[in-house]
């Protein structure tokens, strides 16, 4: 087990240094990081390959060791990210608002980075570069505890982190790994150096790490992700947005877990979904007006609220809207849901009553995904409803300060009635 109080001191350290860093040293860092992840790549190949081989002796499911495996596709999907996320503004320093108070003094709402950050997640390595780099651009520093099965590949990566950071002028310590869950209980007690704790992962696990600690939680949990086939759904449209959310990488957060489909509407949709599904060796469970038109598994009360990451989907037939609705409110997390339909006014309802973090019409869940919406990458997807909401990128990894400007005005002044407010809107920005 490390040091956590020293490892934390060092981050505060290296945040008071990163924070006020110019965007420039801090893109030269994500484009070094990108050379060296392209220079070192069969280092990191081999620490994979050798995690990806303890997974198996370990009878890792099959989508899990998808999420576990570093290879030529990923590498180049973060490299991509990496260029992307330096190409974009500087999210530091930015002018919320300007106001004049009273004459000659000025108050301006400025970004500023949160400062040190511990997050926690799963057995996905590219996911240590996307949550390091978003931390580096954004000004912050980061403990960064992976799953146990990707101990090698994310050492190696958080060695190549830290390289491009000493390399271009930064502290390497901005970026440093946990090893251990015994890392992970010390981490919770450092309340006074560690700023927010960000846990991927299940909804017991997000609250375990809540009632663990004083530090402020932001949580990222189960996608138990929905989709919706309504009456008036253009048959082609649904079975091609019913498929693609859920086979087209079953073992990530934004994967399709249950679908709904209207009474009126199911009897043409389900055998051709399940001809499809069940080519892609994807097993069904129904409940009992599904399983009397398809052959299928029953779904217990359980698989309603299940995060399989797996070729297993639950599916519901449901008599109206507002039902689905229901369904979607009480059994799912608040991650993301599609309603497939014809019907403008349908989609409507569905987007405006649906409690979600992302709520979409005729296209599949996949693309809730920080760079998809061009935030350049993501710590995670934010499910709860304070400070960041769905793919959190660098707008969620800042805070902001308020810097008020002035000349001498004093609150005595103010008081007397020697200067009035004017409180009056600046279209400037922040020249500090």
């Amino acid at each position: 087990m490390k040091d956590l109080h020293d490892l934390a001191q060092r981050s505060r350290l290296s945040f008071y240094q990163i924070s006020v860093s110019a965007v420039d040293t801090r893109n030269a860092a994500l484009l070094r990081l990108a050379e060296l992840l392209e220079q070192e790549k069969a280092a990191v190949f081999s620490a994979n390959q050798k995690d990806l081989e303890n997974a198996k002796n370990e009878q890792l499911a099959p989508p899990l060791l998808h999420r576990l495996a570093f290879g030529e596709e990923k590498l180049a999907q973060v490299v991509c990210g990496l260029q992307a996320l330096a190409a974009m503004e500087d999210p530091l320093g930015q002018t919320l608002m300007a106001t004049e108070i009273t004459q000659g003094l000025n108050l301006y709402k400025v970004t500023s980075p949160i400062g040190v950050i511990g997050v926690i997640f799963e057995s996905r390595p590219d996911a240590l570069i996307q949550i390091s780099s978003l931390c580096i651009k954004s000004g912050n520093s980061v403990l960064l505890k992976g799953g146990r099965e990707a101990l090698g590949t994310n050492q190696i990566l958080t060695e190549l982190v830290r390289r491009a950071l000493s390399e271009s002028s930064l502290p390497a310590d901005s970026a440093q790994l946990l090893e251990t869950r015994e890392d992970v209980a010390e981490m919770l007690k450092e309340d006074t150096l560690i700023d927010l704790i960000i846990p991927r992962g299940s909804n017991s696990f997000v609250r375990y790490i809540m009632d663990h600690s004083r530090i402020p939680v932001l949580g990222h949990s189960d996608g138990i992700c929905h989709v919706y086939i309504d009456r008036d759904a253009d048959p082609e449209t649904a079975l091609r947005v019913a498929v693609d959310s859920k086979v087209q990488n079953v073992s990530v957060c934004n994967a399709m877990e249950t679908l709904l489909i209207h009474d009126e509407i199911a009897p043409l949709i389900l055998p051709r979904l399940y001809s499809l599904l069940t080519s892609k060796k994807v097993t069904i469970r129904g409940d009992a007006s599904v399983c009397r038109i398809i052959p299928c598994e029953p779904a217990s009360e359980e698989d309603w609220s299940t995060e399989y990451l797996d070729y297993i989907l639950s599916v519901r037939i449901v008599p109206s809207l507002h039902e689905a609705i229901d369904h979607i409110n009480r059994f799912g997390s608040h991650h993301t849901d599609c309603i497939v339909t014809t019907n403008e006014q349908n989609a409507s309802v569905f987007m405006k009553q649906v409690d979600s973090a992302g709520v979409y019409w005729n296209v599949s869940t996949r693309f809730a995904d920080g760079f998809v919406y061009g935030l350049g990458a993501e710590v995670g997807i934010a499910t709860g409803k304070l400070h960041a909401r769905g793919p959190m990128g660098l707008e969620g990894l800042t805070t902001y300060k308020y810097k008020l400007i002035g000349s001498g005005q004093t609150m005595e002044d103010m008081k007397k009635g020697l200067r009035v407010y004017t409180h009056r809107k600046l279209n400037e920005n922040c020249p500090l």
